[in-house]
């Protein structure tokens, strides 16, 4: 696995903050940065992907849901796919910090998209702490044995920095 910076700085922001928003286009790493932040995550973590109808059929009574979650980190990927999301989510923040649950609420995952930005920014002003996953910088791809042509060459997409060949 390909170490990201963005990692420290997620912890730090979900340390000061109820939620973080994670930007990024897809493929970028942000699922993966979750995950890695989810199992490693002091009181527990729970993930729910809102392009699976399973996990969104688990959100049918979302509040209920969330509010039973606290004191987990709850991973909401794919958060655009469900915008009515972000009204729920002010309340259940507003209410878990009024029982001393504070931070580290929530991490919100997805593409770069203006709506979600939007939507975040109504519902979850002071709430939630925004940060972007661009490509891989060079320093990333050095630590991870990445030559720098290669990285010029296939771009900063993990998958593609991976892969077996430059032709594949």
């Amino acid at each position: 696995m390909i170490t990201r910076r963005l990692y420290q700085e997620l912890q730090s922001r979900l340390g000061s903050f109820a939620g973080v928003v994670l930007l990024g286009p897809r493929q970028i790493g942000k699922t993966t940065l979750a995950r890695q932040l989810a199992e490693a995550w002091p009181s527990g973590a729970i993930y729910l992907d809102l392009e699976r109808p399973a996990d969104r059929r688990r959100l049918s009574d979302a509040d209920s849901f969330l509010r039973s979650q606290a004191p987990h980190l709850v991973v909401l990927d794919e958060v655009h796919r469900v915008p009515e999301l972000f009204q729920i989510l002010r309340g259940v923040i507003d209410d878990n910090r009024r029982q001393g649950f504070r931070t580290g609420q929530f991490l919100l995952l997805g593409s770069a998209s203006l709506d979600l930005i939007r939507n975040a920014d109504e519902s979850l002003a002071g709430r939630v702490s925004h940060l972007s996953l661009g490509g891989l910088a060079p320093d990333e791809a050095a630590d991870a044995d990445i030559a720098l042509p290669t990285l010029w060459l296939r771009g900063g997409f993990p998958d593609s920095l991976t892969a077996s060949s430059d032709a594949v």
